[in-house]
């Protein structure tokens, strides 16, 4: 991976002037809303894609029956969060994700896809339950292909107001660094600096991560709640190599492993009962 660091004027094909006047995302630096984070939780500086990708045109309709297009998200900052109920990370970053939503309104729209399998009422009842205060979709081929490459979760995409995917986070990630790409995207703080970086998609599986696929295991002939109970035992248990990662970290990590694979088709064959 390469990386060289400019600063904010100019980076990505941005200006301070360009991105204020997108749309109604902007404002002037000296109204900028402040910060939620405090400032040793906010990085000086960020890492965003050299040459990002534009997203694909799509439509999506939100749990509240409300139709939206990547056309209406020009002008803002967009954060596309992969998730699902049953991921323990996915839930520990919602209240932060919530927080950036609630400071940001016209800088910044979170999006939350839900990988969930179980009816959308039930992810509704826990969007409810947690207090979300931005759409939550779920979801769909279209969605998938737009944003490609989903094998863990969290995963999230910041796409800029231009339309383009500038970073991926796959796990949990510090809050106070989406809080300073939003802030550095919607051009209100100067003082951010980037390092520009040729991003590889195909990463190891950080630890606060929970894998959705699982190389050289097939879980598509489960039922909805086996593959969410292999799912959840794949990325508790460890794998006895001795790497020190679960059964997914390390078949992801790995796929080479002579001991993960094993294990995770025993895991299958008691959910099923096989």
């Amino acid at each position: 991976m390469t990386s060289r660091r400019q600063s904010l004027i100019g980076v990505l094909g941005l200006t301070v002037g360009v991105a204020v006047g997108c749309g109604d995302g902007g404002g002037s630096v000296a109204n900028a809303p402040q910060p939620v984070f405090s400032e040793d939780q906010r990085p000086a500086s960020i890492q965003l894609v050299a040459n990002p990708s534009p997203v694909l045109a799509l439509s999506m309709e939100d749990l509240d029956g409300n139709t939206f297009t990547t056309d209406d998200l020009r002008g803002k900052v967009t954060l596309v969060n992969f998730w699902a109920t049953w991921c323990g990370p996915c839930r520990a970053e919602i209240p932060d994700l919530v927080k950036l939503q609630e400071r940001y309104p016209d800088q910044l729209q979170v999006i939350g896809v839900s990988t969930d399998e179980g009816p959308a009422q039930m992810v509704e009842d826990f969007a409810t339950q947690y207090g979300i205060n931005y759409p939550v979709v779920m979801t769909t081929p279209e969605l998938n292909q737009a944003f490609p490459g989903v094998m863990a979760l969290p995963t999230s995409f910041i796409v800029d107001p231009e339309g383009r995917v500038v970073k991926t986070h796959v796990g949990l990630i510090s809050a106070g660094v989406l809080e300073q790409e939003t802030r550095f995207l919607a051009a209100l703080d100067p003082s951010i600096t980037v390092d520009l970086v040729d991003e590889d998609p195909h990463g190891r599986l950080v630890n606060a991560a929970h894998a959705t696929e699982i190389p050289g295991l097939d879980l598509t002939t489960l039922t909805p709640e086996q593959r969410t109970m292999a799912l959840q035992r794949l990325n508790e248990e460890g794998c006895s190599c001795g790497c020190g990662l679960t059964l997914a970290q390390c078949r992801i990590n790995d796929s080479s492993c002579g001991f993960s694979l094993p294990l995770a088709e025993q895991v299958v064959a008691e959910i099923t009962g096989a």
